[in-house]
């Protein structure tokens, strides 16, 4: 009688074993929470945040600039006299308005 050799069935299961858990690692390594893509889409917001934040540091530089300018310690005339015709919506008689 000739006997064919089969693999054990441990070993089989061994090796099933084995495989998915590589893909399993694989997949979370690539598409997890800590995954590849995950590190490119953080890297792409972190990117959006700064140039968010250049704008807003801008924006809190020039709002300190005219509330330099409106102290008391540093008045600057023509500021104040603009500020004070937009908010009455004043004109003098020499003064023409283009809209």
């Amino acid at each position: 009688m000739t006997r064919t050799a089969r693999p054990a069935l441990g070993t089989v299961i061994f090796f099933a074993v084995a495989f998915a858990l590589g893909i399993y690692f694989t997949f979370a390594a690539v598409q997890g929470d800590y995954g590849l893509f995950r590190r490119a889409e953080i890297d792409a917001e972190a990117r959006d945040l700064a140039a968010q934040l250049m704008a807003v540091q801008f924006e809190v530089a020039e709002m300190e600039n005219l509330t330099r300018r409106l102290s008391d310690d540093y008045l600057d005339l023509d500021l104040l006299d603009e500020q004070a015709r937009s908010v009455l919506g004043m004109l003098r008689s020499d003064e023409i308005v283009i809209r």
